[in-house]
């Protein structure tokens, strides 16, 4: 079996973003990597979306970006701007497409479906495939989507909506999410922060068609296109504990488990990686700061505790400006900015949550 200097334990996004930056720095003109991925082929899967607080080397794999968005409770509507970061959304199939073939042009670069295929002994392994057991009582963010659309012009494509909390509850968090990529073509996703113990959460293409038809007014659509999919709002242990090895990616904690954004985590991780390359087996452990990490233990304890009152508490997050909440969002605030969002939140809940074992 061949040896490689680099593996890298699964090919989604946080392999392929490590592999494509070490390959564009040129870092892989005298080394060999070996990626596992059992997939056949890569089609386009998941809508990564995000504020674009850093820059990132995927601005080409953009569906859409937006500097206004809303956020709704039963009786309010909130609307914010955010010139200075704006929202964007990438295309999984457009990200798959860009790096295999710039991967494929370097012939120290191989694929392999099973990681028993090749030697693994000497090799400095980057593991993105995170332990499939889990905490008890866990919450997760899991949801599903439809990008639909409609003959006529019928979306504001300038403006998307965040969170639409008006809605059935169940006990959980429920919202749901729209993105008018065009005039008539939008991604609208029912999204569920919950411990996942209740079925008819999971009744997804009921409640968007629910949505859709009775909420949006449309009944002439058609569906391009469907995804699904879960983020954990825990950290869990990796399968693999070698010591050369660094997990990325969820398995090496770079979701932000109050809000489940990943995808610039893992830029800034893959960066991180290449600039410390040669120096690998020392490298420091690159993290999500302490402060946020405490901070969503926090928020996720009340959410627990208090689901009916989740979306008030959302609602009021957002009473703030909107580059101090998209920073704080973002893992990029400052301590006055984190004040300013904390002094907004309903202290007696999250006070007693504290106390509370």
């Amino acid at each position: 079996m061949k040896d490689f200097d680099y593996i890298i334990i699964g090919g989604g996004c946080a392999g392929l973003s490590l592999a494509y930056e070490l390959e564009i720095y040129k870092k892989l003109e005298n080394k060999t990597l070996a990626i596992i991925e059992p997939r056949s082929e890569y089609i386009r899967d998941k809508t990564w979306s995000f504020w674009k607080v850093i820059p990132h080397n995927f601005d080409d794999c953009v569906k859409k970006s937006w500097e206004n968005f809303s956020i709704n409770i039963s009786s309010k509507t909130k609307h914010l701007q955010c010139n200075a970061y704006p929202y964007q959304s990438i295309d999984s199939g457009l990200f798959y497409k860009k790096i295999n073939k710039k991967l494929k042009e370097n012939k120290n670069i191989s694929f392999f479906k099973d990681i028993k295929e090749i030697n693994i002994k000497n090799s400095f392994i980057f593991n993105s495939v995170p332990n499939l057991e889990t905490e008890k009582n866990a919450l997760w963010q899991h949801f599903c989507g439809f990008e639909i659309e409609t003959k006529n012009n019928f979306f504001d494509d300038s403006i998307f909506n965040l969170m639409d909390f008006n809605c059935e509850q169940k006990n959980s968090v429920h919202f749901f999410y729209t993105l008018p990529f065009t005039k008539n073509k939008a991604l609208v996703e029912t999204t569920w922060l919950s411990k996942m113990n209740d079925n008819l959460e999971k009744d997804y293409d009921f409640q968007i068609k629910n949505y859709i038809e009775k909420h949006l007014g449309l009944t002439d659509y058609k569906i391009n296109y469907k995804e699904e999919g879960s983020i954990p709002l825990f950290f869990y242990p990796s399968i693999v504990k070698e010591k050369n090895t660094i997990n990325i990616g969820t398995a090496g904690g770079m979701t932000r488990l109050s809000t489940g954004y990943t995808f610039l985590n893992i830029q800034e991780h893959s960066k991180y990686i290449r600039e410390n390359i040669e120096n690998i087996e020392n490298l420091k452990n690159f993290s999500i700061g302490k402060k946020y990490r405490l901070l969503d233990k926090l928020f996720l304890k009340v959410m627990k505790k208090n689901p009916d009152k989740m979306p008030d508490i959302f609602f009021k997050m957002f009473d703030n400006s909107a580059n101090t909440i998209v920073k704080f969002l973002s893992n990029k605030s400052n301590f006055i900015e984190d004040l300013s969002i904390i002094l907004k939140m309903p202290k007696l809940i999250f006070i007693k949550v504290i106390f509370e074992k």
